[in-house]
C-alpha cells in the first residue's frame, strides 16, 4: 500500500460524499431521528435509559454497513473500480481509503447521535461521555469494514442490501440486547460470543452502568477493533474489478 494513494483514495470518496447530501443525511440523521422516536415512545419510563446506549453502538453499525456495502458496489457496476486498479492503485489502498473517508463521518456520526442522545433525549449515562463517543466510532467503523467485505459477494445494489438480513440481523437478535446473552440457549450463545455487535452492546451497556469503565471495556473494544482489521484484510483479497 503506499500512503499517498491511499490518501488520494479518501479525499476522492469525501469529495463524492459531499455532494451526496442523501447520503450524509443518511450516516448522520437517521441515527438521531431513531433514538429520538425511541425516546420519545418511552417517555416517562427508565427504558430509554436501559437501551439508549446499546442503540449508540446498534444504529451506527446498521447505516454504516448499508451505506458503504452499496457505495462499494457502485464503484464496482459503474467501472469506477475497474479504471482504478489499472493505475498504481492497490487493493489494499482502496480498501483503506474508503475506510478512512468513511472513518471519519464514523466520527461526526459519533459526536452527533452522542450528543443527541444524552442532551436532547436525555440518556443518562454513568460513564464517560468521550469512551461512549469512542465506542460508537468503532462500531460505525465494524459496519463500514463488514459492508466493504460483503460489497464483493453482490453483483447489484438490491443483493448488496439483501446481505443485511444474513450479517445484521442474526447480530442484533444475539447480542444480548433483546435477551441478555447468560440468558440465551447455549448453542446460541456461544454463537453471540463469535459476532462483533455482542462485544459493542457490552461495552455500550458497561460504560452507560459503571463509572470507571475503562478496564472493563478494553477487551471488547479490542474484539471490535480486531474484527475490523480482519474485515478488511478479507475485503481487500475477495475485491473484485467488476461485477460479473
Amino acid at each position: 500500500m503506499n500512503p499517498r494513494i491511499t490518501l488520494a483514495t479518501t479525499t476522492r470518496i469525501l469529495r463524492q460524499l459531499r455532494a451526496d447530501h442523501r447520503t450524509i443525511a443518511m450516516m448522520l440523521v437517521v441515527p438521531c431521528v431513531l433514538l429520538g422516536l425511541l425516546a420519545w415512545i418511552f417517555d416517562g419510563t427508565p427504558v430509554f435509559d436501559r437501551i439508549g446506549a446499546a442503540l449508540l453502538g446498534v444504529f451506527p453499525f446498521v447505516v454504516m454497513f448499508i451505506v458503504t456495502s452499496v457505495a462499494t458496489l457502485r464503484e464496482r457496476t459503474s467501472g469506477t473500480l475497474e479504471r482504478l486498479l489499472t493505475t498504481p492503485l492497490g487493493k489494499g489502498d482502496f480498501m483503506l481509503g474508503y475506510a478512512l473517508a468513511f472513518g471519519i463521518m464514523a466520527v461526526l456520526q459519533a459526536l452527533i447521535a452522542t450528543g443527541f442522545a444524552i442532551w436532547v433525549c436525555g440518556l443518562d449515562i454513568a460513564g464517560p461521555k468521550w469512551l461512549l463517543v469512542v465506542v460508537a466510532v468503532c462500531d460505525a467503523l465494524l459496519g463500514t469494514a463488514l459492508g466493504l467485505l460483503v460489497s464483493g459477494f453482490a453483483a447489484t445494489e438490491f443483493q448488496a442490501v439483501q446481505f443485511m438480513p444474513a450479517f445484521v440481523l442474526p447480530q442484533f437478535l444475539l447480542c444480548g440486547l433483546l435477551v441478555p446473552r447468560d440468558a440465551l440457549p447455549s448453542i446460541l450463545s456461544t454463537l453471540s460470543d463469535f459476532m462483533p455487535l455482542s462485544y459493542a452492546v457490552d461495552a455500550m451497556r458497561t460504560i452507560a452502568a459503571v463509572p470507571e469503565p475503562v478496564g472493563e471495556v478494553t477487551t471488547d473494544i479490542a474484539v471490535i477493533v480486531g474484527a475490523i482489521v480482519l474485515s478488511l484484510a478479507l475485503g481487500s483479497l475477495t475485491l473484485r474489478r467488476r461485477t460479473p
